[in-house]
């Protein structure tokens, strides 16, 4: 069986920023925010894999996608307010970029006409 990788990036992603979010020190709503926001990337993704059609699987990666653009802007703000240093941002943000590509790709596979 193949790897589904975007569903592997997205449960790293969901993870490090919850191992993250225990080891520093933002206001409690920030921290909130990027915990649900990268979760909820994995969960859509996750939910995508067993959608009812084509549409339903297209609904949830494109809510993943708003959800991983959510992210990466609650991790710049970490960095810009100092509470993360520069290698673990960017570290972050990469995986998210790599989510985020990978979503973009598929969301246009299934819109093309000959996928129905």
């Amino acid at each position: 069986m193949a790897k589904n990788y975007l569903l592997i990036y997205s449960e790293q992603l969901a993870t490090n920023i919850e191992l993250l979010c225990q080891t520093v020190k933002a206001p409690s709503n920030t921290l909130f925010q990027i915990r649900k926001s990268s979760s909820s990337v994995y969960a859509n993704i996750r939910e995508a894999n067993y959608g009812q059609s084509k549409a339903d699987m297209l609904s949830k990666f494109e809510i993943a996608l708003k959800e991983c653009s959510e992210t990466e802007g609650w991790l710049q703000l970490l960095y810009n307010t100092k509470v993360i240093e520069e290698t673990t941002y960017k570290n972050h943000r990469n995986l998210c970029g790599r989510i985020r590509r990978m979503l973009i790709a598929s969301c246009k596979t299934l819109k093309e006409p000959h996928n129905d």
